[in-house]
């Protein structure tokens, strides 16, 4: 199986920065896809970001131009750089991974989530 652990969520307030990443670690042979999501007070859990094993990324549209998300492939890691944060972005943040295990299955996890707090 595969495990995910997050790490730098927290308060921050508007107009600054913070870092996500999200480790994962178990029967890892190819991680594919990796994505962030997030769920705001009252709303559902929507897609913020996703990268492909590739390079390829793509962004909500709310979070174009603040918001990047990358990948070290070496320790099987993703990051979103999160900019220019507002209020909005008040959420619990959800890493997703898509991985092939070693034994050919494909798996779908998810982070514990952690929580972003943006004061005005």
């Amino acid at each position: 199986q595969v495990h995910l652990v997050e790490s730098g969520g927290g308060l921050v307030q508007a107009g600054g920065s913070l870092r996500l990443s999200c480790a994962a670690s178990g029967s890892i042979f190819r991680y594919n896809v990796g994505a962030w999501y997030r769920q705001r007070p009252g709303n559902q859990r929507e897609q913020v970001a996703v990268i492909t094993n590739g390079g390829m990324t793509d962004y909500l549209d709310s979070v174009k131009g603040r918001f990047t998300i990358s990948r070290d492939n070496s320790n099987n890691t993703v990051y979103l750089r999160m900019n220019s944060l507002e209020p909005e972005d008040t959420a619990v943040y959800y890493c997703n991974a898509r991985i092939t295990s070693w034994r050919g299955e494909p798996l779908d996890t998810w982070g514990q989530g952690t929580l972003v707090a943006v004061s005005s």
